[in-house]
């Protein structure tokens, strides 16, 4: 059941921040350094060149805590700003940021982002942007696909982050959603991006012309537990029904996935509050993700979490092979198998109205 009362809504704002030469002389991140200092925080720190300088604490736990309370402003590598197809969600994914504050215990991203979690955001956001236009129409998940074709060229924003949760000190989901719904495109194109925070005020009036989807990442109670520092789920269903009716495409991610005490019931619940806060007509998606993890994000998760009860037990997984080889560990068939079986039931019976985009 998920429960919560209505409030103000979770902002995230840095203790520390470090600002790379490069970032000093962008545009935007002059507007970030400007929101910064709207936001109270006093220790910015602008660096002479674009290394950042090494964060370590005592220990493992206290550099983590340290570079959780941290934001670095720097621009992108060209690397970085290349899209890049990230199947099933969308044709491309695209930074605005790298990292997250969030304290999520079974962070699949943890294995994948190197150094202390810093998290990094994007001052030549310009730049940023101005690189998608090539790749309009060229993408493999949605681009010309008989099943979501309809979507366009489709651009996830939040591969390496929760681009809300920084909005209120970057301002760059406001900008890149005005981007995509002003700027003439070659083509179709949507820009989605998925979050567990509810500061959608800033949002709702912004020109999005339908070409933005935002996603609610959402749990049942016993999972919601190992998501420190996030808004609760139902204030992330209220927001997601306050987008709705301000006309955006919304979506259920509904990860990570785990067959907890009376699964049934408590993803039923899940399911029936979402079905209370989104209009009838809203245009609804629906993704599920199931719970995996790597023996680099396990060591890592250990690490920073090391009394957590997440379940870490190799013995009760499957082995599989993803992109490039890598070794993930997720349930086995028979409880695949249940699991999809139920919620693509689940889903049709409670959300008649959405699309059911995909499992894994």
């Amino acid at each position: 059941m998920v429960t919560d009362a209505p409030g103000k809504p979770v902002l995230w704002t840095p203790r520390h921040v470090l600002v790379t030469a490069s970032a000093q002389a962008e545009p935007h991140g002059r507007a970030i350094l400007d929101r910064l200092a709207a936001a109270g925080v006093d220790d910015v720190r602008l660096l002479s060149g674009d290394r950042l300088p090494p964060l370590r604490g005592e220990d493992e736990r206290a550099t983590y805590a340290r570079a959780k309370r941290t934001l670095a402003v720097v621009t992108s590598a060209a690397s970085k700003r290349r899209p890049t197809p990230i199947p099933p969600s969308a044709d491309f994914s695209f930074p605005l940021a790298e990292g997250c504050p969030g304290h999520c215990q079974y962070c699949y991203l943890a294995g994948s982002l190197s150094g202390p979690p810093i998290t990094r955001v994007y001052a030549d956001l310009p730049r940023v942007l101005a690189g998608l236009d090539e790749v309009v129409g060229t993408g493999a998940v949605t681009s010309g696909t008989a099943a979501r074709g309809h979507e366009g060229t489709t651009f996830e924003a939040s591969c390496y982050t929760d681009p809300l949760a920084l909005e209120h000190v970057t301002g760059s989901l406001a900008a890149t959603i005005t981007h995509f719904g002003t700027h003439e495109w070659a083509g179709p194109v949507q820009l989605r991006f998925t979050t567990k925070y509810d500061d959608v005020e800033p949002l709702l009036d912004l020109p999005h012309h339908g070409r933005t989807r935002v996603r609610a990442s959402v749990n049942v109670t016993d999972v919601e537990r190992f998501e420190g520092g996030t808004a609760r789920v139902a204030a992330r269903l209220r927001a997601l029904g306050r987008l709705a009716r301000a006309g955006y495409p919304v979506g259920l991610t509904i990860a990570p996935i785990m067959p907890v005490v009376d699964w049934r019931g408590q993803y039923a619940g899940l399911l029936e509050a979402a079905a209370a806060e989104l209009p009838a007509e809203a245009d609804l998606t629906v993704e599920c993700i199931t719970h995996r993890f790597t023996p680099k994000s396990k060591e890592v998760q250990l690490g920073w979490y090391p009394r957590t009860k997440l379940d870490l037990d190799e013995s009760t997984r499957t082995r599989k092979h993803g992109r490039f080889g890598a070794v993930k560990h997720v349930y086995d068939k028979d409880t695949m198998r249940e699991l999809r079986g139920w919620f693509e039931t689940a889903v049709a019976d409670r959300l008649p109205a959405a699309r059911y985009l995909y499992w894994t």
